[in-house]
């Protein structure tokens, strides 16, 4: 049912907690199927030096959250806009239909990760 990508996130996570103090918290929930990801960035230099994650759900939606985690380190935070929901299913090796949504959750946590590092009048160019 999942590849062995996704299993070995859901597995050994990567990333696992928050980061204090960082410069951009992003959370995003699904209340139909009840999973929560919260995504934290630091950023130094223009560059995402560390990003962390805490999820409530499926082995699914955990494994996206290490996956994208990973994925971020070392990118621009408009560099990190461009990161679909697709890239994670791609680089997770796939997902099965009915675990889509969580490629969404993903994607749209750290979204929200580096739209609060900007709001809080960070150095950002879009």
């Amino acid at each position: 049912m999942y590849s062995e990508k996704v299993n070995d996130h859901f597995m050994n996570p990567r990333n696992v907690g928050e980061i204090l103090g960082a410069d951009g918290i992003g959370i995003e929930g699904n209340l139909a199927c009840g999973d929560v990801m919260q995504i934290s960035i630091q950023v130094e230099n223009d560059k995402i030096v560390d990003a962390k994650f805490k999820t409530f759900g499926c082995g699914a939606a955990i494994a996206v959250s290490s996956m994208i985690t990973e994925m971020v380190k070392g990118k621009t935070p408009a560099d990190a806009l461009k990161i679909s929901k697709e890239d994670v299913v791609q680089e997770l090796g796939g997902l099965p239909p009915q675990k889509m949504h969580c490629s969404n959750l993903g994607a749209n946590a750290l979204r929200k990760a580096v739209e609060d590092y900007r709001k809080k009048g960070k150095v950002y160019i879009a």
